[in-house]
């Protein structure tokens, strides 16, 4: 398989896998913009999962779509942009790509649900409770060989992520800042 160039990366997985904090090594190691996924869930999209209600494909669509768009937006003016969404289902994922208008490079966060069990017991989410894991993994639907990822296991460091996304990525070094 081999990996088309983008301009927009995201760092996919269940909750807990480590989203967040591996979107933001990565941008960090591109100098680029992060955009969390979650801050642009709508107020109801977040009660909704405060009362462990599971989303729903159209509580997603919208969502999705502003930040494909926030996305692609941050990548015209930085050159590059890092995100973090769960993007579980292959139609999210094509969902996003077709909002942006261009190639996303997905990092899927793989991990069994044990150890994600774990991880989510360990802390407190504003607004995902541990009740919804399980449906995220009957959910999450594995990026398949004709898709734009990378698996990775979250058993590795954030950093050690972080440096093999940007390996993979050398097309978008002519965008890093001087340090």
């Amino acid at each position: 398989m081999s990996l088309v160039p983008a301009r927009i990366i995201i760092a996919m997985g269940v909750a807990s896998s480590g989203k967040s904090v591996t979107g933001k090594s990565i941008a960090r190691r591109l100098h680029a913009p992060f955009l969390d996924g979650d801050t642009y869930h709508p107020v109801a999209n977040k009660e909704k999962m405060r009362a462990g209600i599971p989303l729903v494909d159209d509580d997603r669509w919208p969502w999705l779509s502003t930040l494909a768009h926030a996305l692609r937006d941050a990548a015209d003016t930085k050159g590059v942009a890092v995100g973090a969404c769960s993007a579980l289902k292959r139609s999210y994922r094509d969902h996003l790509v077709k909002e942006a208008g261009e190639p996303i490079l997905f990092v899927f966060l793989d991990g069994s649900e044990e150890l994600i069990a774990s991880r989510m017991a360990a802390r407190n989410h504003e607004y995902m409770p541990s009740a919804l894991l399980g449906s995220q993994f009957a959910t999450l639907e594995v990026p398949q060989p004709d898709e734009n990822f990378v698996a990775v296991p979250v058993t590795l460091s954030v950093e050690a992520i972080a440096d093999r996304v940007a390996k993979l990525v050398p097309h978008l070094k002519s965008f890093k800042r001087k340090q």
